[in-house]
């Protein structure tokens, strides 16, 4: 009867054990399938994903070198890039929606981007380096090239006239940095600073070298494949203030440090325009 008693007992412990061991296993996939849905990758990778209606583009490879004069030559590889022509005015209230396009491309070197803005009215003074360009007509490009960590992230701003405003992840973004290598060319089809008359618009072409972003960066220059985390604006000008984007921020007021609301942008060795890939 001893016996009997005992084996029936740790029979009894051994079940008892399975079933806090099921539920423990239970418990630790529901936990899981909650850090899925919150955005979690899995044990290796906590970082959360991107918004799912951020959106998305391709950077492909300029064929041919790329001159930083402000015009979007035919025989350039900017014929063959893709355009974003989706730019959001999510804080409008009145006036005028004027179009921002916008292309990208990359080689071994610079980021290239190129935005082409409609505007009757362009407008801008400043010409210190760092001024606040945004309140001249403006396109900026904000990036983080680490997608692990938008918080880490450059912001690249240009006024009609060229004027440069950069800012980089180092010394709390105090304003002490400056990109030594970047360059951008401006066209104006229009006159400059005379409300009188309408201007069709103007094109800016940036080079942003890869060298400068060190050491905020995973690798430079980025491989095939590599993602990073970006968006892409228009603001400013003195008639008809312009607030468009890429990525929607989603904020009441317009407010473009919005790292987490970037767009996600892979790079691609493909050549663009063609279906060759650099090797």
């Amino acid at each position: 009867m001893k016996t009997s008693s005992l084996m029936k007992t740790s029979y009894l412990r051994c079940r008892l054990g399975m079933s806090q061991f099921m539920v423990r296993c239970w418990m630790a996939s529901l936990l899981t399938m909650a850090a899925s849905s919150l955005g979690f990758a899995g044990e290796g990778d906590r970082v959360p994903q991107p918004p799912l209606d951020i959106p998305h583009y391709v950077i492909e490879r300029a064929a041919t070198p790329i001159t930083i004069d402000g015009k979007l030559d035919a025989a350039e590889p900017w014929s063959a890039a893709t355009t974003i022509d989706s730019f959001q005015f999510p804080w409008w209230t009145a006036g005028a929606r004027e179009a921002t396009t916008a292309r990208m491309l990359w080689d071994e070197a610079f980021l290239y981007v190129a935005f082409e803005a409609q505007d009757a009215h362009i407008s801008a003074y400043l010409t210190g380096r760092d001024s606040p360009v945004s309140r001249d007509d403006a396109v900026e490009v904000f990036f983080a090239c680490d997608p692990m960590d938008v918080s880490i992230y450059f912001n690249f701003e240009f006024n009609a006239i060229g004027t440069i405003l950069d800012r980089s992840p180092a010394n709390n973004r105090d304003g002490t940095w400056n990109s030594e290598g970047v360059r951008v060319g401006i066209s104006i089809d229009g006159t400059l600073n005379d409300s009188t008359d309408t201007d069709q618009g103007w094109t800016t072409e940036i080079a942003i070298p890869f060298e400068d972003l060190a050491p905020h960066a995973p690798r430079l220059p980025p491989h095939d494949g590599d993602q990073w985390r970006l968006n892409l604006y228009r603001i400013g000008g003195e008639v008809n203030p312009q607030f468009s984007l890429w990525s929607d921020t989603r904020t009441e007021r317009p407010q473009y440090h919005k790292p987490d609301r970037f767009g996600m942008v892979r790079f691609s060795g493909r050549l663009a325009g063609s279906a060759v890939t650099s090797p």
